[in-house]
């Protein structure tokens, strides 16, 4: 399938009308779409640009939207990737503002919402898996993950500065490879 403004659109919009419980979902849903269904990006890629967007400010699944938008088809691709992905959550909002608050105590709605909440678990763990395969691929990697999650989990160190303490880890990591390396490293 060609990577038009409209494919890309359209591919983004069933994963908008679908993606429910926030950014954290969105690797499983875009993984289905685009690179098991239409082979138009790899798992690697589309796991490079989704950490990216969770370092970033804003958003993450539309970041994740706009990156991926722009890897297929430049600045035409980001513009229809982004507003593909938010719209079902805009019209979603102008439709159910005004119901909801009618509707919400009714105990038929509550388990819609129990269920989405399961649902939404369900996808979560997903993203973990998807990651997980690109992302801890040797013992640093396992062993810096371990001690990432022990202060999330033990602390209430933001997760931005874990996130951000990490990137610098990284980039201390890779200064160190190209000394060793005489400069020549690029890995």
């Amino acid at each position: 399938m060609e990577k038009s403004f409209y494919n890309i659109f359209k591919a983004f919009f069933k994963v908008g009308t679908i993606l429910l419980g926030g950014g954290y979902v969105i690797l499983p849903l875009l993984s289905s779409e685009l690179v098991d269904k239409k082979h138009w990006i790899t798992t690697e890629e589309l796991s490079e640009y989704y950490a990216i967007s969770s370092s970033l400010p804003g958003i993450i699944a539309a970041n994740t939207a706009i990156f991926t938008g722009r890897k297929l088809a430049g600045s035409k691709g980001a513009i229809a990737a982004i507003v593909g992905v938010t719209l079902p959550a805009f019209i979603a909002i102008i439709l159910l503002a005004s119901v909801l608050s009618e509707i919400a105590h009714f105990k038929s709605v509550e388990y819609i919402f129990w269920g989405i909440g399961i649902g939404v678990i369900t996808l979560l763990a997903l993203a973990v898996k998807e990651m997980w395969s690109t992302c801890i691929t040797n013992r640093y990697s396992a062993i810096l993950f371990g001690i990432c999650l022990l202060i999330a989990l033990l602390t209430n160190v933001s997760p931005a500065l874990i996130i951000t303490g990490v990137i610098l880890v990284g980039v201390f990591k890779q200064f160190i490879a190209n000394h060793r390396h005489g400069g020549n490293s690029h890995d």
